[in-house]
């Protein structure tokens, strides 16, 4: 069973950093992965990505060595476990409430002594059956890791309870959703919401775990890495792709001294 390069790099006590991607173009998966990129987060929970199609994006993003962090919707535990088979590195588990939660997370992701994850091992995490069992299921649990989403207020009061809990190796806030439910919608600078991000950077520290942060920019992932985030996510390909189209469109209008309409601009006048 192949490496992780995130859980290595926190053995070296190196950050990894990573982006998302959400068009199911394997070609992009495998561009990013060659490019260098530590990690790839893979949001399963909001777009339509079924698992045949996940399977062939998680292969691509193996030419380079690049883990991929696989994000279910809450609950999804049965479908949690399939994202390992086809070859997820990481785990992100969003919404969670609470240790009990946390702990049947664990449950679904590790193998016995660890969990109660059922066994296949005929895909490629076993390296289609290559790697005996009994050394696929001690590396299964070793070259894995979960981490887990705290989103709600309540969640954060038990912040610490959830970063104590066995096979929980990292902590998230999820600025986004948390920022919405406190009445700040989108304010990622507003205190409660850097309020909560300390609280989880903190109850990871004091269980002996990891964080993971979502960053807005560059500079936002320095800090968090200077604040010992091992992990850190920024921006996505669309994002990336429309940053560079509009920037491509202002130049061609300063250029041609026309201005260049799309649908956009005319739901906009009505």
């Amino acid at each position: 069973m192949r490496r992780s390069r995130v859980l290595d790099n926190i053995n070296k006590g190196l950050p990894s950093y990573g982006v998302s991607l959400h068009l199911a173009s394997p070609a992009i998966y495998e561009l990013v992965s060659l490019i260098g990129f530590d990690a790839i987060w893979v949001d399963m929970e909001h777009h339509g990505l079924s698992l045949d199609r996940a399977e062939q994006l998680f292969r691509a993003a193996r030419v380079g060595g690049t883990d991929i962090v696989a994000r279910p919707a809450k609950g999804e535990f049965m479908r949690m476990s399939r994202m390992l088979e086809i070859g997820a590195t990481g785990i992100m588990y969003p919404r969670c409430n609470s240790a009990e939660e946390a702990a049947e997370v664990v449950k679904w992701a590790k193998f016995p002594p660890m969990g109660e994850r059922g066994c296949d091992s005929a895909g490629p995490d076993a390296d289609y059956q290559l790697t005996p069992l009994t050394e696929y299921l001690k590396q299964a649990n070793e070259r894995t890791f979960v981490i887990i989403q705290i989103e709600e207020p309540s969640a954060l009061e038990r912040a610490e309870e959830i970063a104590a809990v066995p096979g929980v190796d990292m902590l998230m806030l999820g600025p986004g959703d948390f920022s919405i439910l406190s009445g700040v919608p989108g304010q990622m600078e507003h205190p409660s919401v850097i309020d909560a991000l300390n609280k989880v950077a903190t109850a990871a520290k004091n269980a002996g775990k990891h964080w993971a942060a979502t960053c807005a920019s560059p500079e936002k992932i320095k800090e968090a890495v200077d604040q010992g985030a091992s992990l850190t996510f920024h921006g996505n390909d669309q994002v990336f792709a429309k940053i560079g189209f509009d920037n491509l469109k202002q130049e061609i209008e300063k250029m041609s001294g026309r201005v260049l309409c799309g649908r956009r601009d005319e739901t906009v006048r009505e």
